[in-house]
């Protein structure tokens, strides 16, 4: 695959994808197409996913209406309360919450989630964009399943600016108007199978999803591309072990593709080593490894970059993508990817597009990662020792959430 063709892809999948939407399936079946063309045949599968579509969601601050988004599965209610900007974690801050509409700076995470709950928050206020940018777009979140736990309050998305300004007039009252149908959908992994001249395999991932506002060329059909293009590769190259390309959905929604697919065991039980691909190929940035495994694994990358001529750089940690679900379960997994400056490439907006793409680098990054697989897929015995190290475990149950990160 050239950097043409590479190019070409970015153009054919530049729209929004969501987790569970039609959007989605239609890139789904777009995958199917380029894999059919190389002669391959992949088969889709699908899996259940929390929907729901808003029918309305208005936030008045001392009576003024702020254009806002409501957080998808955050139930349908509506609530008046004092406004409380909670700018820190600490006990005293968050003591401060009972009864109040909540504002917090970022994502909403598990933790501050419970938090809130715990000390009466009746409903929260997020925000997101950059107060420096002439655009006042708000990203479309949800209440996941894993964070809500059947405990759910009404939330509301703006946009930074109206953020600062509600704060700068030191606001005193908040109220939500928040009403939804949520539903059961479908989102839906793309899975290839190259058999290898042994039972175990090497599984490939990657997802194809975005986020509400994003084209998501960097995040991540860059890393989509990657594995089409190592299918390619693979598929007319001999390989000891068996090559198993995942394209996951949903992965934005909390790696809800890659979960799908590691909840079954029979699916990890010939699976030696993941290796996923989440933001290749920008123009700008360097290129790393995270490697939930080993910590040869690491010296080993480091090794190959040199012999290879390849800059590399990285470590042994936990990377938030869908190798993570692998290494949950006993697989050693590695994540490239090459980060930009966010000054030059930014995810999770409408700045991600093919603009910050560039077909050559995508070949150069595509190019070293299948050298590493191919070292990997035609060894005699996998080097990667099939175990996970116990600091590893430890960060898997922080990045899990089901424990929290020392202070």
């Amino acid at each position: 695959m050239d950097a043409k063709q590479i190019m070409k892809i970015f153009e054919d999948t530049a729209y929004v994808r969501m987790g569970g939407s039609q959007e989605e399936l239609r890139t789904a079946k777009y995958l199917m197409t380029k894999l059919e063309d190389m002669g391959l045949k992949a088969a889709i599968e699908e899996f259940d996913v929390d929907m729901a579509e808003i029918e309305d969601a208005q936030l008045l601050v001392d009576g003024i209406c702020v254009t806002c988004k409501g957080y998808l599965n955050a139930g349908t209610a509506e609530v008046e309360a004092p406004l409380y900007y909670l700018r820190s974690s600490d006990k005293v801050s968050l003591s401060q919450c009972k009864g109040k509409i909540v504002m917090v700076d970022g994502y909403l995470g598990y933790w501050r989630y419970q938090d809130m709950l715990e000390n009466g928050a009746v409903g929260f206020i997020t925000y997101d964009g950059n107060a420096n940018y002439a655009d006042r777009d708000i990203d479309q979140r949800e209440l996941r399943k894993a964070t809500h736990k059947g405990n759910k309050i009404p939330g509301v998305n703006i946009n930074a600016k109206d953020a600062i300004s509600i704060i700068r007039k030191g606001a005193k009252t908040a109220k939500i108007l928040l009403k939804q149908r949520e539903f059961e959908g479908k989102s839906h992994n793309v899975v290839l199978d190259l058999p290898g001249e042994v039972d175990e395999y090497i599984a490939l991932t990657a997802h194809y999803d975005s986020t509400s506002l994003s084209q998501g060329a960097y995040d991540n059909m860059s890393g989509s591309v990657g594995i089409l293009a190592i299918a390619e590769h693979f598929a007319k190259n001999p390989h000891r072990y068996g090559l198993r390309f995942i394209w996951c959905g949903s992965e934005e929604r909390g790696l809800l593709g890659s979960k799908a697919y590691c909840a079954k065991e029979e699916n990890l039980k010939n699976c030696v080593l993941n290796i996923n691909l989440d933001m290749i190929g920008c123009i700008m940035g360097k290129f790393i490894y995270c490697a939930t495994a080993e910590e040869k694994l690491c010296h080993y990358l480091s090794y190959l970059g040199s012999e290879l001529g390849f800059p590399i750089e990285g470590k042994q940690d936990v990377y938030s993508s869908d190798s993570t679900p692998f290494a949950d379960k006993g697989i050693p997994a590695v994540s490239f990817a090459r980060i930009a400056p966010q000054n030059t490439a930014t995810i999770h907006n409408s700045y991600d597009t093919l603009a910050v793409m560039k077909g050559e680098q995508m070949v150069e990054d595509i190019e070293f990662i299948t050298a590493f697989t191919s070292r990997m897929a035609n060894a005699v015995l996998c080097p990667v020792d099939k175990s996970i190290p116990d600091n590893m475990k430890d960060k898997l149950d922080i990045y899990l959430c089901r424990k929290r990160a020392p202070k």
